[in-house]
């Protein structure tokens, strides 16, 4: 256990840098955050969490090891991908079709809505190949030889799924605050044509990935 305390700093950086770099996660978040405001979007951290525990307890059995040797499983993962991004991007896009009043911020049912919120947050992690290729790929490198395999890849996924938790919250936070400035109705379709586009960027760029 004390091999594994050792790996942590080294571990937490890493994750943190990747939570932080902009992807499906980042997208997501934003997105429920800009169009449903901070309980949504909280919702669809839960979610998006839920799904690194799943990829956690994949790769400590060693089920999720079939990404890394099989292509067709990798692409199947990756279309699933493209295929969600590009739905949930045509879905933002239609959001700038209705007046400014039909989506406030933190107004209607939509913000307290569990289910629906919990749905994107899970599926956008389930169909995130970043997830998957860092939880097969990375994770199991920092496991002491030391240290039973299965055991310090849960352990380490949970850290992982801590760590990307309190990442999004933070920018929901920080999304909150500036409420005032996003209800705005010409600032909220701005910011939700941006969130749109930038969503249909990753899934031409998840697209073109390739397994290695």
């Amino acid at each position: 256990m004390i091999d594994l305390l050792q790996v942590l700093p080294a571990y937490a950086l890493t994750v943190l840098v990747i939570v932080a770099v902009p992807g499906q996660g980042v997208a997501m978040v934003l997105r429920q955050s800009i169009l449903s405001g901070k309980q949504a979007a909280f919702y669809s951290i839960i979610g998006n969490t839920t799904g690194l525990f799943i990829w956690g307890i994949l790769s400590s059995v060693g089920l999720s090891a079939i990404f890394q040797a099989s292509e067709t499983a990798f692409n199947i993962l990756k279309w699933a991908g493209v295929a969600y991004l590009t739905l949930l991007s045509i879905q933002t896009l239609l959001q700038l079709k209705n007046q400014a009043g039909k989506f406030e911020y933190e107004s209607g049912e939509r913000a307290k809505a569990f289910g629906p919120a919990f749905r994107i947050g899970i599926t956008t992690n389930l169909t995130n190949v970043k997830a998957a290729v860092f939880s097969v790929g990375l994770v199991p490198q920092f496991v002491p030889q030391t240290f039973n395999l299965g055991w310090g890849i849960f352990i380490l996924s949970c850290v992982w799924a801590v760590i990307s938790m309190s990442w999004y919250s933070l920018m929901i936070t920080v999304v909150d605050k500036s409420s005032k400035w996003i209800q705005k109705p010409g600032i909220r379709r701005a910011l939700t044509a941006i969130s749109a586009v930038g969503i249909a960027v990753l899934a031409i760029g998840l697209a073109m990935t390739n397994a290695n």
